[in-house]
């Protein structure tokens, strides 16, 4: 089940918070609770990007975002993810999550996203390929950043490592072929 009341909590602290650029930190503090537990006893991988799922939209409220969805009449979409798992979470373990728009092209927005044990370990990473949409299609994200009232001209230079997964993931055929092989 989704945890609506740990989106609603979250929501709630993020209006209280300062405003962020689109490309701020946004970091939270979240605890392992059974219910996020998997069969081994630490914290389900599906679990963990609903996690985040929650940490994007608490970055996107501090930033403007849900206001100018609502406003708009937009959508917000995941169109790719690559993730990344290191450290176990288990039960009732406190974590921190980072997350951050990293920068954009014409089309997306790509958001990163981090969870960390209070050793300094990083548990797990994401990398998120994010469009806002409209019944047309994509968003330009330079239109949703001059409706977030922020400079769009330019994106910060995206890490060479985010640019090479999206070279990787533009060879992926698409459509997958019938049999479940590319």
């Amino acid at each position: 089940m989704y945890p609506f009341f740990r989106l609603i909590k979250d929501t709630v602290l993020a209006s209280r918070m300062p405003r962020l650029p689109i490309t701020g930190l946004h970091v939270s503090h979240h605890i392992c609770w059974p219910w996020d537990l998997d069969m081994w006893m630490e914290l389900n991988n599906g679990r963990t990007m609903t996690l985040y799922d929650l940490g994007r939209t608490m970055l996107a409220q501090r930033a403007g975002l849900i206001s100018a969805l609502k406003k708009n009449r937009w959508g917000l979409t995941v169109a790719g993810s690559s993730v990344r798992y290191r450290r176990r979470i288990r039960g009732f373990e406190r974590f921190e999550m980072r997350s951050r728009a990293a920068g954009w092209d014409d089309r997306f927005i790509y958001v990163e996203q981090s969870m960390w044990k209070k050793n300094g370990d990083c548990a797990s990473h994401v990398m998120l390929r994010t469009a806002v949409t409209d019944r047309n299609g994509i968003v330009p994200p330079a239109k949703v950043l001059a409706a977030l009232g922020q400079d769009a001209e330019t994106s910060p230079d995206l890490p060479g490592w985010i640019k090479d997964w999206c070279q990787a993931d533009g060879g992926r055929p698409w459509p997958p072929m019938q049999d479940g092989l590319a």
